[in-house]
């Protein structure tokens, strides 16, 4: 058994917080845990029956001024830096730290997704999520994974804020020239 991140990490926890709140909004979801360690965006999806574009990647970004947001995008796809900005209306932006999204979220690189967040943020989602019929996102735990519908997942999101934020070209694939 691995030994966990730190004391915050969500398996010492008592309760599973991810869960517990997809629970207590009464959506479905099916749990999938991967039979080995991860090592690609597309390790996942085929693991999990997908293509990379029905990964859901959580980025933590901190703004200017100190504040932090969480970007919802699909896998292979990069986020563009002046469409966020211009979004958040901010001039800066950066990526956070590994460190900074364990404080901010409860949950290890990896494992990071919007629901039982350790502190309330604010989350934007891509639009194109949504156009996808069946995703899958991170479940607070590494190599755990929950499949979802994207209509359930923007139900159990609420009124989240939506947007273009992809950069127009996918990013490089394992094996691909660029």
């Amino acid at each position: 058994m691995a030994e966990p991140e730190s004391d915050t990490d969500p398996k010492m926890r008592d309760s599973d917080p991810v869960l517990d709140e997809l629970s207590r909004k009464r959506i479905p979801y099916r749990v999938f845990t991967h039979p080995r360690r991860l090592r690609s965006l597309e390790q996942a999806a085929e693991e999990r029956g997908q293509h990379p574009g029905q990964v859901v990647r959580s980025i933590l970004f901190r703004c200017s001024g100190g504040s932090f947001v969480m970007v919802l995008a699909p896998g292979p796809r990069q986020i563009s830096w002046p469409a966020l900005r211009r979004h958040l209306g901010v001039s800066r932006i950066s990526m956070a730290n590994r460190d900074e999204v364990l404080e901010q979220t409860g949950y290890p690189t990896g494992a990071v997704c919007p629901f039982g967040l350790s502190r309330p943020m604010r989350v934007i989602a891509d639009e194109s999520l949504f156009d996808l019929d069946e995703i899958s996102i991170g479940s607070g735990i590494r190599g755990r994974a929950l499949i979802m519908k994207s209509a359930d997942l923007r139900l159990a999101l609420g009124e989240v804020e939506t947007g273009s934020f992809l950069d127009q070209t996918p990013r490089p694939t394992a094996g691909s020239q660029g």
